[in-house]
């Protein structure tokens, strides 16, 4: 199994804008090349490796909103609004 990372932290996380309201966190995990696959991004949330605003998330369709973070292999991603 195959995972990209966007860039190693440096205690920053990853932005990553989004042109929706929401953006549903497997989807998520692909569009910000988290993870090659929605089948990949599915098995690391339901083994419990992915956090969401800290804590670990079970649920691939949870909503996520500019402002939250994604947790992943030490990684923060932080979802934030593309300007128009």
């Amino acid at each position: 199994m195959k995972v990209r990372v966007t860039k190693k932290l440096s205690g920053e996380p990853i932005v990553v804008p989004i042109r929706t309201e929401f953006i549903k966190l497997q989807d998520f995990m692909k569009f910000a090349n988290v993870c090659e696959s929605g089948g990949m991004a599915k098995t690391f949330i339901q083994n419990e490796q992915v956090t969401v605003n800290g804590e670990v998330c079970t649920q691939r369709g949870k909503k996520l909103r500019p402002g939250d973070t994604v947790g992943f292999l030490g990684n923060v991603w932080a979802v934030s609004q593309e300007e128009a």
